[in-house]
């Protein structure tokens, strides 16, 4: 053990204070900022932070237990991720309303019952959003409706075969790896 784990253990105060900062890109859905802190030791450090509205993600499970799917191209990552219908809350929704929208746009289906899952902090080591997850069921079809700029593949996968990919490491995407991990365990399927 080292002696700041230790310190920690005692509760030794962690907290970087903000010393100043500057922004150095503003875009559509992130601000990118480069701060210098004072650390709990004294000394001076910088941190690279990228801010990030809050997110919802949905796991949405059909009356014959069968997993709503989207597929993305996700181009950061060049290639497509298998993931659970998501995206960002619009300024001032609500959580729950947001993942009632997401649903609806990405799958085209309205929940009767909508579990909260709790949250997720996807990249804290630089990033602040906070991802909201959501366990639905009693779904009734409607019509997708994406964002203009949003292109996506709607499937379904049996709920088990679902979690088996997420534990073989065939499912990569971390909200919906959360997510499907907080449902196998809630439902205890």
């Amino acid at each position: 053990m080292t002696a700041r784990r230790g310190e920690e253990e005692r509760g030794m105060d962690l907290t970087e204070k903000r010393l100043d900062g500057q922004e150095i890109f503003r875009g559509h859905i992130v601000t990118l900022q480069l701060d210098r802190v004072r650390l709990p030791d004294g000394k001076e450090a910088t941190r690279e932070v990228a801010r990030h509205p809050d997110g919802v993600a949905v796991l949405a499970l059909d009356g014959e237990g069968q997993a709503l799917l989207v597929t993305q191209f996700r181009y950061p990552l060049g290639r497509e991720l298998l993931e659970i219908p998501a995206g960002k809350l619009d300024p001032g929704e609500e959580p729950r309303a947001g993942a009632l929208r997401e649903l609806e746009e990405e799958a085209g289906v309205r929940p009767d019952e909508l579990l909260e899952l709790g949250g997720i902090y996807v990249s804290p080591g630089f990033c602040d959003e906070k991802i909201h997850l959501y366990l639905a069921r009693g779904l009734r079809q409607t019509a997708c409706h994406p964002d203009e700029d949003e292109f996506l593949s709607v499937s379904r996968m049996p709920f088990g075969e679902l979690a088996d990919r997420v534990l073989s490491g065939r499912v990569e995407d971390a909200k919906t790896v959360a997510a499907v991990l907080k449902a196998k365990a809630l439902l205890k399927l």
